[in-house]
């Protein structure tokens, strides 16, 4: 078994483990310990089934832990076996799909703040490492570390349990289940550093959860705009690179590469979902991505639409990041002057300010304003700012053709 498929049963062993042990540090160190201990003993040959071995090699972990406590060795001692009987008659009948949609519930801890339950959420359910989560909110990997830190702090002194959240308590949590969701979906769909444009483990997982959300959560409109967006977005992975796995912008891809089920699925979702009521950030995002994949070519692209989705987006969840994408709506619109104008009110936003996207967005709107020498600094400048190799070579490539 690769490190890959080992990294994929890590969630649904911890959720396993913390079903039992409703400790999430130590549920976490075990099943490392767990995963360090099928990487070496699986090399003679790999258990019929993988999951049941890493919980149960996590568990005994955890048992030995407890009996080594002498405040708990009374407790382990009379009631140890009858745990480990109950326990492992649990693991062949449990869900791994099920365990890993849990886990997402309840990492979103009542305890926690929002951006805390999201951070927690992405490590424990995605695997996603700190310094991937800090850049998804826009932080120092030192910050994220100390937040993810004091989230495990917070939970431990709370005194509420990791435990199955009913599903009265789902509403609750739904938004930053949701917000999770979508970070991964994005890291996978553009990796913040490396030599790969795409993570597909990433946005596979993303959208497998997503969709047993919306299998639980049929009639929540959020709920299906996260999934129609994601397989609007996802539809075009194919023709994202050329045959030399280099980038490709939206307007020059080939759409006939596009994924059309894809493209039908997500269309008909958000299609139900608009109708049923508030309008949230992930429908009118579906939205701008469904008139993106309904045009048969770029130039065919409904932009008056797409700005007056964007408008709406702003004043629904308002957000630095979609003020930038409103501004290349704005310049197809109405002229890369006026882009550009809105452009500048981001410059001095600590979020964004700062941001390889702003430097991107504002070399392509110089040229198309006609100003190639300010378009090239620019987009060298984006290029100094991305860890991605791929992005890197794209903006270096659009700088040295304008030059």
């Amino acid at each position: 078994m690769s490190s890959a498929q080992l990294k994929e049963l890590a969630p649904q062993v911890l959720a396993a483990v913390m079903r039992r042990f409703r400790d999430f540090d130590a549920a976490e160190d075990a099943v490392q310990d767990a995963l360090v201990a099928a990487a070496q003993a699986w090399t003679r040959g790999q258990p019929d089934d993988p999951r049941a071995w890493l919980i149960q090699v996590a568990f005994r972990r955890l048992t030995d832990q407890a009996r080594a406590d002498s405040a708990r060795r009374r407790r382990e001692d009379e009631h140890g076996s009858d745990l480990q009987r109950e326990f492992e008659a649990d693991v062949p009948a449990a869900d791994p799909g099920d365990d890993t949609l849990l886990l997402l519930f309840m990492c979103c801890h009542p305890a926690l703040s929002g951006p805390s339950q999201v951070a927690l959420t992405l490590r424990a359910v995605c695997g996603l490492t700190t310094a991937e989560i800090a850049k998804a909110f826009l932080v120092p990997e030192a910050t994220m570390a100390q937040r993810i830190s004091r989230a495990k702090q917070t939970v431990r002194e709370s005194g509420v349990p990791f435990r199955r959240p009913g599903p009265d308590e789902w509403p609750a949590r739904l938004a930053q289940v949701l917000h999770a969701l979508y970070l991964v979906f994005n890291e996978g769909y553009t990796t913040s550093f490396g030599e790969a444009l795409h993570r597909s483990e990433l946005t596979d997982e993303a959208l497998r959860l997503a969709r047993d959300v919306h299998r639980a959560l049929p009639d929540e409109p959020e709920v299906t705009g996260l999934l129609a967006l994601m397989l609007l977005t996802d539809a075009r992975r194919p023709a994202r690179t050329d045959a030399a796995g280099e980038l490709v912008p939206l307007h020059e891809q080939d759409r006939t590469k596009w994924d059309a089920a894809a493209i039908a699925e997500g269309v008909a979702l958000i299609s139900s979902a608009l109708p049923r009521g508030q309008v949230g950030p992930y429908q009118l995002q579906a939205a701008i991505a469904a008139v993106h994949d309904e045009a048969k070519t770029a130039a065919d692209t409904d932009w008056p639409q797409i700005l007056a989705l964007y408008r709406v987006l702003e004043r629904v969840a308002p957000n630095p990041m979609v003020t930038l994408s409103a501004c290349v709506a704005l310049a197809m619109v109405h002229g890369p002057a006026t882009g550009l104008e809105r452009l500048e009110v981001l410059a001095h936003d600590k979020l964004v300010g700062e941001h390889l996207r702003l430097e991107a967005v504002r070399a392509h709107l110089l040229e198309m304003a006609g100003d190639v020498a300010a378009a090239a600094a620019a987009y060298a400048r984006a290029a100094e700012k991305t860890e991605s190799a791929p992005e890197k070579r794209y903006l270096l490539s659009r700088a040295s053709r304008l030059r």
